[in-house]
């Protein structure tokens, strides 16, 4: 399968100030899908603009025709399945059936704090796991059943309706991001995608090779989570969201690194690359003219 190249847009501009811009450009490049992040706020972002996911994206898909766009990633640390189902059944009509959740356990950051009352903690690893667990089959079944009740130990249902269901059928497809295997088994039986940013371990000191092997292993592990849910692994398609890796932005420094990152990894199985769509003055700092021709020429030249 050839490799696909797609973005991801942080919501950090105003709309009509170069937000509008970027979507359009994107899918002038041609690029597969547009993802943006689904945070309440973001690590070193956090103190400027963020606007929020579903509105952005509902916004793009006006505004565009043939891009597909996206969450990378959407988690429970501050999204419920029933409200989530209709805010995604709603975005996948008006954009005519181009959405893709991605989705995720979440982690420790703003998302996990930002709500908490008073002394609560937030939620360990294994809490969101846990979550994490009962959240993508309840919506599931929310986004492919007219009526829904559950009861459950985090999220409960009753009599929810989602009528008439996604553009997309049986549902939108999920991109389940995970590395563990709770995740891994998730994405072997609800997953359309998987999705992966590396090792983190290796992001400050670790070597290009050595996050490679890395993710190498977490390709066997999603294979052997296929094989015992009975699914055959490659009928997902396997995405790799890029700047997280000891690599960094080296990738983007010029056409000819980043195809040869890309054939790298291409060789491990990924059919999709996301790249951050360059923001001067932060960690996903590119050169733009290069990134365009990265957009327009790389595809090619991995055949």
């Amino acid at each position: 399968m050839s490799l696909r190249l797609s973005t991801v847009i942080l919501p950090v501009h105003r709309w009509n100030e170069g937000g509008r811009d970027q979507w359009l450009r994107a899918e002038e490049l041609g690029f597969h899908t547009a993802y943006t992040y689904d945070h309440l706020a973001w690590r070193t972002f956090r103190d400027g603009p963020w606007f929020g996911a579903v509105p952005t994206l509902t916004a793009a898909a006006t505004v565009t025709e043939r891009l597909r766009l996206g969450t990378l990633v959407t988690s429970p640390n501050f999204r419920h399945p029933v409200t989530l189902a209709k805010e995604l059944i709603s975005l996948d009509d008006i954009s005519g059936g181009r959405i893709t959740l991605g989705i995720g356990a979440g982690g420790n950051g703003f998302d996990a704090t930002t709500l908490l009352k008073g002394d609560e903690e937030p939620w360990t690893p294994r809490e969101r796991a846990d979550r994490f667990g009962e959240f993508v089959p309840l919506l599931d079944r929310l986004l492919t059943e007219d009526a829904v009740t559950y009861e459950g130990t985090f999220y409960s249902a009753r009599e929810a309706r989602n009528i008439p269901g996604c553009a997309q059928r049986p549902r939108l497809p999920f991109a389940v991001a995970a590395t563990g295997p709770r995740g891994l088994r998730l994405a072997a039986r609800h997953g359309q995608a998987w999705v992966t940013t590396g090792d983190p371990k290796l992001y400050e000191s670790g070597t290009p090779e050595e996050s490679r092997e890395a993710i190498r292993g977490q390709v066997d592990k999603l294979g052997k989570a296929c094989a015992e849910a009975g699914r055959d692994v490659a009928e997902l398609d396997k995405i790799l969201l890029t700047g997280f890796t000891p690599d960094r932005n080296g990738p983007l420094a010029s056409l000819d690194a980043f195809v040869d990152f890309a054939g790298r990894h291409q060789e491990l199985g990924f059919t999709e690359l996301a790249v951050h769509w360059p923001i001067p003055g932060s960690d996903f700092a590119a050169d733009q003219s290069v990134f365009e021709q990265i957009a327009t020429e790389a595809v090619a030249q991995l055949g």
